[in-house]
């Protein structure tokens, strides 16, 4: 049982590292993705969780959003808070995908929305910053 626990963290842990590689790779010289061309917004890296089923993984939850934020003092806010707004987003989205999530249907991107927005208006103090879905995705593992 304990190996079993060991082994379901790790599943859940591997993804929160495999999402900040593509950001030492940007860092080192080669400049980050940009998915538009606008000043306000800001990318979010991509963001995985396992999907849960009683204690075995059946999947990964994929969310890619980014944020709107037309204030550039807000925008500066944000850019020193997104590392606590990203560790944020993935504890939520960790457990929405271990209790809400299930791999024979489409996750509800409003309700995933929906939580980031919450957490981006506590972190940030104010409404300001419009989180934008860019994508979400599930990987059924077999």
């Amino acid at each position: 049982m304990r190996l079993r626990h060991a082994l379901l963290c790790l599943t859940a842990a591997i993804p929160l590292f495999a999402g900040s590689l593509p950001a030492l790779a940007a860092e080192g010289g080669s400049g980050a993705r940009k998915a538009t061309q606008s000043e306000s917004y800001v990318v979010i890296e991509p963001m995985y969780a396992s999907i849960i089923d009683g204690v075995t993984p059946r999947g990964l939850l994929l969310v890619e959003l980014g944020l709107d934020i037309p204030d550039s003092t807000l925008r500066e806010r944000v850019a020193q808070n997104l590392p606590a707004m990203r560790d944020a987003y993935l504890r939520a989205l960790l457990s929405y995908a271990a209790t809400s999530v299930r791999v024979w249907r489409q996750p509800n991107v409003e309700d995933i929305a929906n939580r980031m927005q919450a957490i981006t208006n506590k972190i940030v103090g104010r409404e300001g910053a419009k989180v934008l879905m860019s994508q979400t995705a599930i990987r059924i593992t077999r």
